[in-house]
């Protein structure tokens, strides 16, 4: 096996972190500009020496009452300076600051600011794939979500709070509380901003509750109910968690267990193998043979969301594949399909499968600090030349190699973002043409659908990598040489098409469904470049696609070879933290149409037999 290929820990990437970080702009603490406060007596003096008097009237009604309340008089004057004569904002920087005063003091961590992006659609970000987990899941909050929490703290104490927002406060007092900072942070999304305190921690409860209830968690890792229940407390919660276990149990596959990702995703092999995999797959009767079918997703989502999917399709096993096995770049997705799995063979030529064979010109300014060979997971949004401007100034301060923590900031968003070195010290997003040819499209294949550069990113982010689907499709050449009929769901910009016709399977009709009208025109337009031979015929919706206008199209088609389409993941990637609702979000429980629509042609087709 290649080399660069054949292990997990080959590569410097952290290839679980591709599933989409949540974009939000926060203050640069490695190359912002000095806004350090620090108190001297009655003054507030910055950095650049310039200072302004603040005077506290001593024992005033205003600040009596807090006295009272056991805070230190010290803090309370240091709270008014902060917020003025604000009795809840006040007695909001009181409360941090004795969770901070109570809680160990940390070094500050240079944490990487995360920039704006240039995206269409962020909530229809498919590939932003960055794996954090929901509320239901088992506790595995990322390093970034503490290194944030670090950020702000070392923010509190620099500048007094003064630029600190509600949320980022609240944000604080609840990890300091104790909570881990990414239930926080989804409470906080889920619940809204204007959420009280109370309400926030008894969403976090639920959730916890919830969690210790969940089947799928092995024993070992559930929290200790008892102990819950007592830290929550209170007939409220108590009728939260029951019904909680009620939705659960109403989910629950009674005797299953539940499908475990594998660590290294090879599916049931990939061409790198130097002796083929001996796989024994057993299908169920009903779906042998033709018509076949084949579903993909995301391979991280949510929790039970593949044992829904499997449930669904005939009880058939998923097989997860990371196309960086088959090219420059990873994707980690699942594939449930009833095809072969004997005599595959991939695409020739064979695409480019580091960084520097897919673009070469590159390698002349690739730092020797910069040890990746494959891209990250491509997004449907791209890094903003603000960024790769900010890059820029900070590496070419220094005429040999940065300081470490300036490499890592650099890798940081070089990873996120697929930025490469295209000169001295400057990094830039790939271009669109580049996409294209590492998910394996023919070059300008969505300028056909006359779209900005934004759009031709957000169509190729939700798209399928045509190599790897390539392969499992392969087995369809020798069945079908005279050519196939394929019912082609959620098309997107014709993956399965391009695929289908770079192995040499003639397409002699296709029925295309697609929402979008730009997607659509991409499609036709490529059909019309390759001069396919056959018949191409769209739908835009497949919630509209009935079973008696399948039945027409069985009739005068002749029936379909090969069903094959991907739902919306919209619902399932894990940057999507205000609706990650799995299969029964909006867009994701597209899902049951694709199920809907297969189960209708074999039974349309059963009868034609």
């Amino acid at each position: 096996m290649d080399k660069n290929l054949s292990g997990e820990d080959n590569d410097d990437i952290d290839w679980d972190t591709e599933d989409e970080l949540e974009i939000q702009e926060i203050q640069d603490t490695v190359f912002s500009s000095c806004t350090d406060l620090r108190t001297t007596g009655q003054h507030v003096v910055c950095c650049d020496g310039e200072a302004s008097s603040s005077s506290v009237p001593f024992r005033s009604k205003f600040i009596q009452q807090f006295v009272v309340m056991g805070f230190p008089e010290e803090s309370i004057a240091k709270a008014i300076k902060q917020n003025g004569e604000n009795s809840d904002l006040v007695l909001d920087s009181l409360l941090t600051f004795k969770a901070l005063d109570d809680s160990p003091e940390e070094q500050p961590s240079v944490s990487p600011p995360l920039e704006p992006s240039i995206s269409s659609d962020d909530s229809a970000s498919e590939y932003n794939e960055n794996v954090l987990n929901n509320v239901y899941e088992e506790d595995s909050w990322s390093s970034d979500s503490d290194n944030y929490i670090n950020t702000v703290k070392q923010r509190y104490l620099n500048d007094e709070g003064s630029s600190l927002s509600e949320k980022e406060k609240m944000l604080l007092f609840l990890a300091n509380m104790g909570y881990p900072a990414e239930e926080a942070s989804i409470a906080m999304d889920r619940c809204g901003p204007k959420a009280s305190l109370p309400e926030l921690v008894d969403f976090i409860c639920a959730a916890q509750m919830s969690r210790a209830e969940d089947p799928y968690l092995l024993e070992d890792v559930k929290p200790n109910l008892k102990d819950i229940l007592n830290d929550c407390g209170g007939y409220k919660k108590r009728k939260m968690y029951n019904e909680l276990c009620k939705q659960k149990k109403q989910r629950e596959i009674s005797g299953e267990e539940p499908i475990r990702l594998p660590k290294s995703m090879i599916g049931f092999g990939i061409p790198t193998e130097s002796v083929p995999r001996m796989v024994q797959r057993i299908l169920p009767e009903k779906t042998i043979g033709p018509p076949y079918f084949y579903y993909e997703n995301v391979a991280l989502a949510p929790k039970g969301v593949w044992d829904t999917i499997k449930r669904h399709l005939y009880e058939i096993e998923p097989e997860f594949v990371d196309s960086k096995y088959f090219s420059a770049t990873a994707r980690k997705r699942g594939y449930l399909h009833n095809l072969p799995i004997e005599n595959r063979f991939p695409l020739f030529p064979l695409p480019p499968r580091t960084i520097h064979e897919a673009l070469p010109l590159s390698k002349r300014w690739w730092p020797s600090w910069d040890t990746r060979s494959k891209l990250n997971c491509l997004q449907t949004a791209i890094g903003s030349a603000r960024l790769t401007d900010k890059i820029r100034k900070a590496v070419e301060k220094y005429d040999g190699e940065p300081p470490m923590e300036i490499q890592k900031y650099v890798l940081y968003h070089c990873k996120k973002w697929n930025l490469v070195w295209v000169g001295r010290n400057k990094v830039a997003p790939l271009e669109p043409d580049e996409v294209e040819m590492l998910l394996g499209f023919p070059k300008n294949h969505t300028r056909g659908g006359g779209i900005s550069r934004t759009d031709r990113y957000k169509s190729l982010g939700n798209s399928f990598q045509v190599d790897t689907v390539a392969y499992h499709l392969s087995v369809l050449r020798d069945l079908f040489p005279n050519g196939i009929n394929v019912l082609s769901l959620f098309s997107g910009i014709g993956g399965a098409e391009v695929a289908l016709y770079r192995l040499g399977v003639p397409l002699s009709n296709v029925v295309s469904v697609e929402k979008s009208e730009v997607n659509r025109n991409i499609v036709r337009s490529w059909w019309e470049q390759t001069n396919q031979r056959g018949n191409l015929i769209h739908f835009d919706d497949v919630q509209l696609l009935s079973r008696d206008r399948l039945k027409k199209l069985i009739e005068s088609l002749g029936g379909f070879d090969l069903v094959i389409g991907g739902s919306p993941c919209n619902n399932l990637a894990g940057s999507n933290r205000v609706s990650r609702d799995g299969l029964e979000g909006k867009e994701s429980s597209l899902f049951f149409d694709y199920v809907r629509i297969l189960d209708d042609v074999k039974s349309i087709m059963s009868r034609h037999r």
